[in-house]
């Protein structure tokens, strides 16, 4: 069985949000815990990737010894930064990570696990979850590729890679909304009938 190990970026500002993403809630519980335990159903090992607000953002996250808090100084150059920061934790032992949203809480779990299944079944470097004909997160990729995404520039981020070669990508389509439900403002929280962000102290 192919090891794969899961990032998850939660390093951003939020600042449409106007509060931290990953500690918004959702069936009681924060983004960051829901997503970190759905994907440790499928990944045996997780990197959290913290930028701004990771002090607030730290004491959520689970006491797992599967997981690895890391930070990226440089989260305002944008989510590429991050995801360098993430594959350069992922254990030597891995073959490939897959890569997840710290604002997407809503990806069930059971999609992880039909997206590693297809990755390893197809022998391809990247696959990417897909929904109604939109691809989102999460997606994977093999380690063969860690190197171009650390090259990559960041001003266009994983695309870069993703888009250099199509024939080496995979999508799995899947019945689950939340691969690419985007929660950056109040707004998106109300239409996907979740509760607003906290008023600011």
């Amino acid at each position: 069985m192919i090891r794969v190990e899961g990032i998850i970026l939660a390093a951003g500002e939020s600042r449409r949000m106007g509060y931290p993403k990953p500690l918004l809630k959702i069936d009681g519980v924060t983004f960051i815990e829901k997503i970190s335990a759905s994907m440790l159903e499928v990944v045996p090992r997780l990197v959290i990737v913290l930028g701004a607000h990771a002090e607030r953002i730290r004491p959520a996250i689970p006491r797992d010894e599967r997981i690895a808090i890391v930070e990226n100084p440089n989260y305002s150059r944008g989510q590429l930064s991050s995801l360098k920061v993430g594959l350069a934790a992922i254990g030597a032992q891995a073959a490939a990570a897959m890569v997840q949203l710290g604002d997407h809480p809503l990806v069930r779990a059971d999609s992880f696990r039909r997206l590693a299944d297809a990755y390893e079944k197809s022998g391809v470097p990247i696959a990417i979850a897909r929904h109604a004909g939109r691809r989102g997160h999460p997606l994977i990729f093999a380690r063969a590729l860690f190197a171009e995404l650390l090259d990559a520039p960041e001003d266009e981020g994983a695309r870069y890679v993703v888009n250099r070669d199509p024939a080496r990508v995979m999508y799995v389509d899947l019945d689950d909304p939340g691969i690419n439900l985007d929660l950056d403002t109040p707004a998106d929280l109300k239409r996907a009938g979740l509760a607003p962000p906290p008023r600011s102290k």
